[in-house]
């Protein structure tokens, strides 16, 4: 079942038309969620994100788009995939409604949420090899609208199939500054010594609601200080610790970069007080 502007359907098919500006256009925005036996985790950062998001994009937000309704909407649609009992990746869509060319001749929105279950309730440490490489083809703009969850994920989408074509489980972005970004999927972290570094929303990375999570965490972490600070590609090599941080997975360790073997250790002491953090909310 999915959800389209409050309406639940069987299927999608023939909900989006081909002027849809956000087919046309990339005009559209969406979040993806992790919802844990109905309770969504981390909304009030997602719906905050979200309502900037829609502001920066000068879409008109619905009166009607308050915390509570959205969050009714999501349980509805997670409820009617029967996946109230279970964990469920949720996406929600948000794009301009039909007409005009770049130019909208509205800047009214519609939405819809689509679901699909998760395996893990709560977040688990990845002891599989994952290896990652730069990705140099293209390169991300650094500024605020690099920082936004919209539909233009074509440097996404490349180096996706590059990581495939050449057997890498993830790729790392760079910008026009050449330094690195995030992953392709998430944000990232560098842990040097005691130092836990992640590039600052100027760089151009996503500004990621698990990113807000991780840097929470840290900063109550006894021992450790975060820094973010732009991270130059040969700190890589001389970082103890590389790890991917999104809603679905958590925190992803990185193992393997070029010649060097990364330790999982603040990997894993993280996703502890992250689980932790999840229970007592």
């Amino acid at each position: 079942m999915v959800n389209f502007n409050g309406t639940l359907h069987e299927s999608s098919s023939n909900l989006l038309s081909l002027e849809n500006r956000g087919y046309a256009y990339g005009d559209a925005l969406f979040e993806t969620i992790k919802v844990v036996h109905g309770k969504i985790l981390f909304w009030e950062d997602h719906y905050f994100r979200l309502m900037a998001s829609m502001r920066i994009l000068r879409m008109e937000i619905p009166m009607n788009f308050t915390m509570e309704f959205i969050e009714s909407e999501i349980l509805k649609t997670v409820e009617a995939n029967q996946l109230l009992k279970s964990s469920a990746r949720v996406r929600m869509n948000v794009h301009r409604v039909e007409g005009g060319k770049y130019g909208p001749t509205s800047n009214d929105i519609s939405y819809n949420i689509i679901t699909e279950k998760l395996a893990s309730d709560f977040y688990a440490l990845n002891t599989e090899q994952y290896t990652v490489e730069l990705f140099k083809d293209f390169y991300v703009a650094p500024g605020l609208l690099s920082t936004l969850k919209s539909n233009n994920k074509n440097i996404n989408i490349l180096g996706s199939i590059y990581a495939k074509e050449n057997n890498f489980e993830n790729c790392l972005l760079l910008n026009t500054d050449k330094t690195v970004v995030e992953a392709l999927n998430g944000n990232l972290f560098l842990v040097k010594d005691r130092v836990i570094k992640t590039p600052p929303l100027s760089e151009g990375c996503l500004k990621g609601v698990m990113r807000k999570q991780i840097i929470e965490l840290v900063e109550k972490l006894e021992g450790y200080t975060l820094e973010e600070a732009p991270i130059s590609p040969f700190e890589l090599q001389k970082a103890d610790e590389l790890f991917i941080t999104n809603c679905i997975v958590g925190i992803q360790p990185i193992t393997n970069y070029r010649k060097k073997e990364f330790t999982r250790d603040v990997s894993k002491l993280l996703i502890e007080r992250l689980n932790t953090k999840i229970r007592l909310s």
